[in-house]
């Protein structure tokens, strides 16, 4: 496993809709390997491979400690009318978080490292995190869910950090 050096924002490659996975080969499971460890390292919750330039449609979350979830071609097929709001993040922007808020209850298909199909309910803060990632697979960074204040002040919390 290799921790591989992430995208920072605003790097446009966070802005491009990642690739569908046609391979379930032992190149996606070092990927998804590689994901996981650069995850930690950050450190954070959730990873896509567009975080490391890789645009490719993967996502690894390890929510609890040693509880590792790998999907491939995750796509929202569902979402309930509630919403809830949670503070995210992300490790192309570290230091920086705001509210953000998201259907309450989803419904995600993928494929597993073996190109099995599945589908997951999710609630909470799982729901939320996929939601977060699935949008950073199709191009659409986590900031493009906040009102252009909250943008802009999150923005400018973040250039504050970079310049130190």
């Amino acid at each position: 496993m290799a921790i591989l050096p992430i995208v920072a924002f605003p790097d446009p490659r966070l802005r491009a809709v990642a690739e569908p996975i046609e391979r379930f080969d032992a190149d996606l499971r070092r990927l998804a390997d590689d994901l996981l460890e650069t995850m930690r390292a950050a450190p954070g919750v959730g990873i896509t491979a567009p975080h490391v330039g890789v645009l490719q449609r993967l996502v690894v979350l390890e929510l609890t400690p040693g509880e590792v979830r790998v999907y491939v071609n995750p796509k929202l097929v569902w979402s309930s009318p509630e919403t809830t709001r949670a503070t995210e993040g992300s490790v192309s922007m570290p230091g920086v978080t705001e509210e953000v808020e998201r259907a309450a209850k989803i419904r995600v298909s993928y494929r597993d490292l073996n190109g099995a199909e599945h589908t997951e309910e999710a609630d909470g803060f799982l729901a939320v995190c996929h939601q977060h990632e699935i949008d950073q697979l199709d191009g659409i960074f986590w900031l493009q869910r906040l009102s252009r204040l909250k943008r802009e002040r999150v923005v400018a919390r973040y250039g504050k950090l970079r310049r130190g």
